[in-house]
């Protein structure tokens, strides 16, 4: 099967070479690679023009800066492969192990697959405490209106068959893509799996762009798409 790996940038200069070397670097062979530029204004842009675009499939560049839901969107819409996972472009997720994301839908086990960071017993960074707090309040909430039984509904790490993805119409533009995911998901009555992943949490100082203005809208979100919306 072919994994598109879809890459949400922005302002990411540090980071967004070394995360497509790390993702070209990965288990999977038949691999296409994504990467949405959401209007950096660090150099990011620059640096994918000029040196990163021959080095993957595919890069394209949004306007104006629209948030990481908006930049899924796009990437979801280009993605030619089987499979489609999300990778961001810090540091604080593996691609060596996007081998244990797509086992279940390979073993036509999943048709989603969730990379939980609080599962099993892979390295996971020791960061703010207030995060996790947040991060098991909003998972608990979402699971309520689901009815399925998450662990980390906010990780990044979620693969996709390509056909359930692309039938989904994703209406949030910034951090509300992981809860409205998650609701229309829900509501498919597809398969979905849980694994455990490592974690290498980012501070804010390195760079960790959410904060509790999404966590507020992370609960609009879970209300919103579970009892107003349809997939």
């Amino acid at each position: 099967m072919k994994l598109s790996v879809i890459i949400p940038c922005f302002n990411e200069i540090d980071t967004i070479e070394q995360v497509v070397y790390a993702v070209k670097a990965s288990p999977i062979r038949d691999i296409e690679i994504i990467v949405v530029d959401d209007c950096s204004t660090d150099g990011t842009r620059e640096k994918l023009y000029s040196r990163l675009e021959k080095e993957v499939d595919k890069v394209i560049y949004h306007k104006i800066n629209l948030g990481k839901g908006a930049a899924l969107r796009t990437g979801f819409a280009a993605a030619t492969g089987d499979i489609i996972i999300v990778q961001d472009a810090d540091l604080e997720y593996d691609p060596q192990e996007y081998h244990l994301m797509v086992r279940p839908i390979i073993d036509n086990k999943a048709d989603v697959v969730f990379g939980s960071r609080f599962q099993g017993g892979r390295p996971h960074r020791v960061v703010y405490y207030w995060h996790r707090v947040g991060n098991s309040f909003l998972t608990t909430l979402s699971n309520m209106f689901t009815n399925i039984n998450l662990t980390d509904m906010e990780t990044c790490y979620k693969a996709f068959r390509r056909e359930i993805i692309q039938n989904i119409k994703i209406e949030e533009n910034r951090f509300g893509f992981e809860p409205e995911i998650t609701a229309k998901i829900a509501k498919t009555g597809c398969r979905i799996y849980e694994v455990g992943i490592s974690y290498y949490g980012r501070t804010y100082k390195e760079g960790k762009k959410i904060g509790w203005k999404d966590g507020i809208r992370a609960i609009f979100c879970i209300i919103k798409y579970n009892l107003f919306s349809q997939k």
